[in-house]
């Protein structure tokens, strides 16, 4: 049975080893990304998420408590000024 020492030696040897491993293996694989992206004129910019595509704008509000003149979309949680109550009093 190998002792600890020597059980932490043969660790720090294969944490190296993998960072090797990994290390040629990551050097490999952006060259192959590198010449794809040349084979087929892609940019840095075609590979960025398209986050506009995923904005919702501002919804309209349909309902206005009539004290406050708060207004309220219908979308998330009810405020306290119409909670329980009819909407359609409330609707613009």
């Amino acid at each position: 049975m190998p002792t600890y020492k020597e059980l932490l030696a043969k660790q720090r040897e294969l944490d190296a080893q993998i960072a090797a491993a990994r290390n040629e293996e990551r050097s490999h694989a952006i060259a192959t990304i590198r010449e794809l992206m040349q084979q087929f004129d892609i940019t840095a910019g075609d590979l960025a998420a398209k986050r506009d595509a995923y904005k919702r704008g501002a919804s309209q509000a349909k309902y206005r408590d009539p004290v406050s003149g708060a207004t309220w979309s219908g979308m998330g949680r009810e405020p306290r000024w119409i909670a329980g109550k009819d909407r359609t009093a409330f609707a613009i």
